[in-house]
């Protein structure tokens, strides 16, 4: 189990439920997602549209920043390369901003959503994610702290040069590899 947990990390059996702001309402007839930014087209999906790419399963550990992690979590939706491969991606394309229901925004590397484990997530071991975790969509990056895996996803914007997200201009540390304790950014 050491070798699944990243340093300073304890295990908890629980999901326990951050988050800043209110739990927004979702209607399924005005939900939407968009992809902008560096790509040759930018496109936008409905819910419906969304729900009927091709579905992945990934079971993964998660690890928050306020230091728990959760073992063997099983998500289910879309992966992030199926939903990256909608649009033609430029060239200049290097980092993704993850924007989210109430101004929320995270960022990451592009090269964290072409991974085989990055995915948009509606459940989570075996149910509808709850809203308080993030339905109707969620973004998991079980390679980085979980506020990277920002709730109530909307879309993605790609980006030539990094942004930090609403974390990050907050004291979070720009990247968040849990391996490496990248908890919060520099003094």
């Amino acid at each position: 189990m050491s070798t699944r947990v990243p340093p300073g990390q304890r295990v908890t059996q629980k999901w326990p439920v951050l988050h800043y702001g209110s739990i927004p309402r979702f209607d399924p007839e005005r939900w939407d997602f968009r992809i902008f930014g560096e790509v040759e087209e930018p496109i936008r999906l409905t819910y419906h549209e969304f729900l009927a790419l091709p579905k992945t399963t990934v079971t993964c550990d998660i690890h928050c920043v306020t230091r728990w992690s959760k073992l063997g979590v099983t998500f289910e939706g879309v992966a992030t390369r199926t939903v990256l491969g909608l649009v033609r991606i430029k060239p200049t394309a290097r980092f993704a901003m993850v924007h989210a229901e109430q101004g929320y925004e995270t960022n990451l590397p592009l090269s964290y959503l072409l991974e085989d484990d990055a995915l948009f997530a509606y459940r989570a071991d075996g149910q509808d994610l709850a809203p308080e975790h993030g339905w109707p969509l969620r973004l998991v990056v079980p390679r980085l702290y979980f506020w990277k895996s920002a709730k109530w996803v909307r879309g993605l914007e790609l980006m030539a040069q990094d942004r930090p997200g609403f974390w990050e201009r907050n004291g979070y540390h720009i990247r968040g590899d849990p391996w490496q304790e990248e908890r919060y950014s520099e003094p």
